[in-house]
């Protein structure tokens, strides 16, 4: 008797999740996370190059890469140290763009905030734009998850996103200038939130908090050290909740 081999694989797979949940939770998350090394490695590949362009040695840009993992902000601290700005400012830049973690943060307490504090820490550590997307849509997705299957999910989804992040920027700061400008790696941020915000527009309030972002952000381009960005999120927020609010009293 012949079979399927896809059907004897899916079998297979469906009693791995029934004996071992959380290790198929720690899978699930490596799959969904995985799509994203194709805008991770280059944009971590262009992190490594300019960061040794900056005149970082390979100790203090791979330590920055550790500590931070925070793509955005770590573009604009090191551009900044690059032109001398004060340590004061450069921080204090790199915090405000990141700022949106605080955000993400408050979003995932409703699906991690019971989980152990070291637990919590780890997730933070983590916590990046496509960790958090992939986890939340995954979350809304299976309500019925249990809290250890979605810290698991958590970490599987990051773990090929902080793989890739370090390998690469390794590599970008070894092989810095020689990589050919026609590579054009800076492609690697907008496809990235593209790709995050695209399929989180379900409703008429996310259209609206997305629309008025892009319109605040473009109009506050002359805004020093990212504040037009921290103003647009708090803009996008408000007309979100007013938005919502409005379809509510419709129904």
């Amino acid at each position: 008797m012949n079979r399927n081999p896809s059907n004897t694989d899916m079998t297979a797979s469906r009693v791995e999740a029934v004996r071992n949940p959380v290790r198929a939770a720690f899978w699930r998350g490596a799959r969904d996370g995985a799509p994203f090394l194709l805008v991770v490695t280059p944009f971590s590949l262009l992190f490594g190059v300019m960061a040794a362009e900056s005149g970082l040695t390979l100790t203090q840009a791979m330590g920055f890469n550790f500590i931070v993992v925070a793509g955005a902000s770590q573009f604009i601290a090191v551009s900044l140290m690059a032109d001398d700005a004060p340590a004061l400012v450069v921080m204090a830049t790199a915090l405000a763009v990141n700022l949106r973690m605080a955000m993400y943060s408050a979003a995932l307490v409703p699906h991690l905030g019971a989980a152990p504090l070291w637990q919590r820490a780890l997730i933070a550590y983590m916590n990046t734009d496509q960790t958090y997307t992939v986890s939340v849509l995954e979350y809304e997705k299976r309500p019925e998850m249990p809290l250890a299957e979605k810290v698991t999910y958590f970490v599987g989804a990051a773990a090929p996103v902080l793989a890739a992040w370090y390998a690469f920027a390794l590599v970008g700061v070894l092989v810095g200038a020689s990589i050919p400008p026609a590579f054009a790696l800076d492609f690697a941020l907008p496809i990235t939130f593209v790709a995050l915000i695209t399929p989180m527009l379900r409703t008429l309030a996310h259209v609206a908090a997305a629309v008025t972002s892009i319109v605040v952000a473009l109009s506050l381009t002359w805004v020093p050290s990212g504040l037009g960005l921290l103003i647009a999120a708090a803009c996008a927020m408000v007309v979100g909740a007013l938005f919502e609010t409005w379809s509510e009293r419709r129904r």
